[in-house]
């Protein structure tokens, strides 16, 4: 099912971003006691040589317009310029999420290693909304940052799933972008917007926020192992039928790329499984074709919903409640597919080589 709200003025576009679903990005907060003492004394030599990577700042000057961006907007069908709003919509709350998020830790706690950071990925989140509500702003849709973050509901996400979370949704927008971008790079024809142009530096800020946490996590073992596998179990599936979900709601936008969803999402899975192996001990077997028709089963679900919400009444409700049962069946048979179990590696930290 394509996107069927339409993006025609600031007010929806605003609206979409206020927006909280399943499938929609979040704000969260958190314990930002339990943040302060956080110790990384154990992982300090690769903690410190990420820091003078933050401090080098080598994006400093990436987030610039040059005088030619506008004239390499092509013109786009009603569906494709809807789903491609609907991407610069989520991607911004998505952004500004983050920025918010590290904002308040920073804010509230005097850890020196996590005040710094905190501070660093909030600056970097803060170009990377700025920088797509520019875009929004060109077809007059930018949203209102500020009334954003008054209005839109927050989730309180103990620390450990901000970490699990936070972690997964950093190395899976790498995984996403520099996808994306190795495919217009190869065919730049199928480049329907600027904006692509910027990805593959951009996501390097990504992934250099993930592997923030992934030191984080590793300095912190016990947040890896025993009952809490079964948090990154959740965590994994979650993030995955997730995207999967939400990327079958845009075919024009992978059509125009030139991208299949279904191949795209398994590309982006496996570049993601891969870089996780860092500091997850388990992993999804997402190209076992079980597993594949789980996430299937739950776009199609997803679609049902959709079409029972738009019936209304009695019968869309109750229609809107036996499907709602048939997704979370659906995800549990997911939660409880077999995982892959490995081994951690003893350097932590990796290098954005997809």
């Amino acid at each position: 099912m394509s996107i069927t709200t339409v993006i025609d003025t600031p007010e929806a576009a605003s609206q979409r971003a206020k927006a909280n679903s399943m499938i929609s990005p979040r704000f969260y907060t958190t314990d930002f006691a339990a943040m302060d003492r956080l110790d990384v004394s154990s992982v300090r030599a690769e903690w410190d040589k990420m820091m003078l990577e933050y401090e080098g700042d080598n994006n400093h000057d990436h987030f610039q317009r040059d005088p030619g961006f506008g004239a390499e907007i092509h013109d786009m069908s009603p569906e494709l310029k809807q789903e491609f709003l609907d991407f610069l919509v989520s991607s911004l709350t998505s952004e500004f999420s983050g920025q918010i998020l590290y904002n308040e830790i920073r804010k509230n706690i005097n850890n020196p290693d996590i005040k710094a950071l905190m501070g660093f990925m909030a600056r970097d989140e803060s170009r990377h909304s700025g920088f797509i509500n520019q875009s929004l702003r060109d077809y007059g849709l930018a949203v209102d940052l500020g009334d954003l973050k008054k209005t839109k509901a927050y989730t309180y996400f103990k620390p450990k799933y901000i970490f699990y979370a936070t972690y997964l949704s950093e190395k899976i927008g790498y995984a996403r972008y520099i996808t994306i971008f190795r495919q217009l790079e190869k065919n730049p024809d199928k480049r329907f917007h600027p904006i692509f142009k910027w990805f593959e530096r951009w996501c390097n800020d990504e992934f250099r926020h993930g592997e923030s946490f992934a030191l984080i996590m590793r300095a912190n073992p016990k947040l890896l192992t025993g009952l809490n596998v079964y948090w990154i179990r959740f965590f994994l599936v979650a993030v995955y039928a997730t995207m999967y979900v939400r990327d079958h709601t845009r075919p024009q936008l992978h059509v125009a790329m030139g991208l299949d969803p279904k191949e795209y999402d398994y590309t982006v899975f496996r570049i993601t499984t891969e870089i996780t192996k860092q500091v997850f001990p388990i992993s999804l077997d997402t190209d076992h074709p079980s597993f594949r028709a789980g996430l299937e089963r739950l776009h199609q679900i997803s679609d049902n919903i959709a079409a029972a919400k738009a019936r209304g009444g009695l019968v869309g409700l109750a229609k809107q409640g036996i499907w709602a049962a048939a997704g979370l069946a659906t995800f549990t048979r997911l939660y409880f597919f077999p995982v892959k179990h490995h081994a951690l590696p003893a350097e932590i930290r990796m290098v954005p080589a997809w």
